[in-house]
């Protein structure tokens, strides 16, 4: 691995990328710390990929100034591709070879002697738990199992940053676990990554610090604990007897915490934000005195909890939509899911 500078791995001021009338990136600032896990967190079409393809060099932007570990991703992408690899959101190995074949074929492109190679793709595919599918053909593999020989791939020699762009998209929960479980050996290694997701549990379970993108924007940026904290002080988490009630406990909830009301899925279900706590009204105080309200109004609640804002709510707080709904006129078709293991 290279030797990293003290400084940040990623650096970006007004990064701005635009696709005809479409500004897939509008002034984006990112300061992403070395050997960390960084999550860029957005529905689709917020302009992340995009974002991704120009600080992996793939891109050049149309605006601002975007530095790796120092280097100019324009005036310096040698040095930058020297320094990154990349996970697109589609596996990049070849489907007819086997894993073995694949990982040995990359090697050897790498610049590893054929010895060497061999032995490096036994080791990934030992350490990534596909020494069984090894002789396999790709295309026999599971999605699970594609994503982590992709992942292997980007890895052959240990990059300084990792850009990993939706690496669990359309992952069951063992095979996520999975790929989550990498994610944090490669950065114990010492690897930045940068990730991209639209899961608001995987930003919650892997990123140290979190962007949110949306319309191609920054619209927040810190831990976990300051996004959570800057919507508010907590969440009442209640369910109720009756159905038919919930209309009406929402408009008393409403009223009595000055909050937005999410309804749930679950018909007796309802999520109330709680505001900042002023003076001596706590959080739990701001709840006790709205369960008193529902109960003057015969609003029977069979289960209630208090607890901190979830990133679903962060995230529905800052944009007024979840992570799940696209954005309008995103400029997909401009942004071709081509990407390779750089």
């Amino acid at each position: 691995m290279s030797t990293q500078s003290s400084g940040p791995a990623i650096e970006t001021v007004g990064l701005v990328k635009t696709f005809g009338e479409t500004r897939a990136v509008d002034g984006v600032d990112l300061t992403v710390p070395a050997g960390t896990v960084y999550g860029v967190l957005g529905p689709n079409g917020a302009g992340k990929t995009t974002t991704v393809k120009m600080l992996a060099t793939l891109l050049r932007p149309d605006g601002g100034e975007a530095h790796v570990f120092g280097h100019d991703v324009v005036r310096e992408a040698d040095e930058v591709r020297g320094r990154v690899s990349l996970t697109g959101q589609y596996a990049s190995v070849d489907e007819d070879l086997t894993g073995t074949e694949n990982l040995v074929l990359l090697a050897r492109l790498l610049g590893h002697r054929k010895p060497a190679a061999r032995t490096r793709a036994a080791q990934l595919l030992e350490a990534f738990g596909l020494t069984e599918a090894a002789g396999k053909q790709v295309k026999h593999y599971s999605g699970g199992m594609r994503r982590r020989i992709d992942i292997a791939a980007s890895i052959l020699n240990t990059p300084d940053l990792l850009f990993l762009d939706e690496p669990t998209t359309g992952l069951d929960p063992r095979s996520r676990n999975q790929v989550w479980d990498i994610v944090r050996a490669v950065v114990a290694q010492g690897t930045t990554v940068l990730l991209t997701t639209q899961y608001l549990d995987e930003a919650d379970q892997l990123a140290s610090r979190i962007a949110v993108i949306d319309r191609g924007k920054v619209i927040a940026e810190g831990t976990k604990g300051e996004l959570k904290a800057s919507v508010g002080a907590g969440s009442v988490h209640l369910r109720l007897r009756d159905a038919d009630q919930r209309p009406l406990a929402a408009d008393l909830l409403r009223r009595a915490l000055d909050a937005q009301v999410q309804t749930e899925h679950d018909p007796v279900a309802l999520t109330a934000r709680l505001t900042a706590a002023a003076g001596n009204d706590s959080a739990a105080g701001q709840a006790a005195r709205a369960l008193n309200e529902l109960a003057r109004a015969g609003v029977t609640v069979d289960n209630f909890s208090l607890g901190q804002p979830s990133l679903d709510e962060v995230f529905l707080a800052l944009t007024g939509h979840d992570t799940q709904q696209p954005r309008p006129g995103s400029g997909h078709a401009h942004d071709p899911k081509d990407e390779v293991a750089a």
